[in-house]
């Protein structure tokens, strides 16, 4: 029964609505429609409509993520606007399956592009969007070759009755976290990532409504999150922005059902071989 600590929960209250660092898969726009995507000489060619005119941008200059490294950034593209490019092309995507794919290729070198789209700054604990900002989809693009990010969560219970969810982030077997947060938690460099928490059919209405959502702690990319009793739901979602200009990755699941003690001690056995500070038994 572990439980991360009351400033961490705090924290994770406002994480959600605060924007963080360029640096992951990369930002493009808000609201976009009709995404494609091209490969260039130069780099990758994106284009799109966004409030009422065709954009088309050009990416460059970075691939896959570096380890959490607190003296040199993140990798991030450079990203400026562009015309229609000749020698554009796209060969057919065969690499692994990406959540909310909007576009994907495979370039010459043998490393793949996608444009990815979901709603990051949705409002936590199930209200509804207040903004544009909050209720539109983020256009990202990412850009890797080898393995993705893994984003490993389970789920079990919080003193005995409440749906509580732990897991780990890594990319190539090691943590991702970052090196600074604000106040209330938000990344404040190009490493730190936030796992933005959803619920299905939960008391805050049908279908799926953000709980909330919690930093990866630094060094062991560990987190853990206890659900409020209105966020109970049939299922889980949690999605992550791709350290570096990795893609952005999704874990769901079921919510954990009722207590089971033998499956309570397993998971406790696990969250203390995690050895993070941050989360501690209750």
């Amino acid at each position: 029964m572990f439980a991360a600590v009351a400033r961490l929960a705090v924290a994770a209250v406002v994480a959600s609505a605060t924007a963080g660092p360029a640096a992951a898969s990369q930002f493009i726009d808000r609201g976009a429609t009709g995404a494609s995507l091209s490969v260039t000489p130069a780099g990758a060619l994106v284009t799109y409509r966004a409030g009422g005119a065709t954009k088309r941008v050009l990416a460059t200059g970075a691939v896959n993520a570096r380890a959490p490294n607190g003296s040199v950034p993140q990798v991030e593209f450079r990203i400026a606007s562009a015309p229609s490019l000749p020698g554009a092309g796209c060969a057919r995507y065969d690499g692994p399956s990406l959540r909310w794919r909007v576009a994907a290729c495979k370039a010459r070198d043998g490393s793949y592009w996608a444009l990815q789209s979901w709603p990051r700054l949705l409002p936590n604990f199930g209200n509804s969007p207040r903004s544009l900002e909050q209720s539109a989809r983020e256009l990202r693009l990412s850009h890797w070759s080898g393995p993705l990010a893994v984003l490993e969560i389970k789920s079990d219970w919080a003193w005995r009755r409440f749906d509580h969810i732990y897991g780990r982030l890594t990319y190539l077997g090691k943590p991702v976290h970052g090196f600074r947060t604000d106040r209330y938690g938000a990344p404040l460099d190009g490493y730190g990532r936030n796992i933005y928490f959803d619920t299905f059919s939960s008391r805050y209405g049908r279908g799926w409504k953000r709980e909330n959502s919690f930093v990866a702690h630094r060094p062991t990319g560990v987190f853990c999150y206890m659900i409020r009793p209105g966020g109970f739901g049939q299922r889980y979602r949690a999605t992550v922005i791709g350290p570096g200009v990795t893609p952005d990755i999704v874990w769901e699941g079921a919510e954990p059902g009722l207590f089971d003690p033998a499956r309570e001690a397993e998971a406790n056995a696990e969250q203390s071989a995690m050895r993070d500070r941050l989360c501690r038994p209750n």
